[in-house]
């Protein structure tokens, strides 16, 4: 069976955090800054490191799952 990787990504107010796991239990994790303007630039550092960590390309990703706190952290420290 061939090997699935999976991402996982949460944008906060502070980091952006991303997880990479693959069906045969391969993982990688990285933390970088989150860039307001452009969050989609932390995305792609933080790929970019993931990736580098277990010697994949990014198109071997089948999976990307997003989610982001962002808003609500503006929202409660107002």
């Amino acid at each position: 069976m061939a090997e699935i990787w999976r991402l996982g990504v949460d944008i906060g107010g502070t980091f952006t955090d991303l997880v990479l796991e693959s069906s045969n239990g391969v993982q990688a994790s990285t933390k970088v800054l989150t860039t307001y303007d452009t969050p989609e630039d932390a995305i792609i550092t933080g790929l970019q490191t993931v990736c580098k960590q277990v010697t994949i390309q990014p198109d071997k990703i089948s999976q990307i799952i997003h989610g982001t706190t962002l808003a609500t952290n503006a929202l409660i420290e107002r």
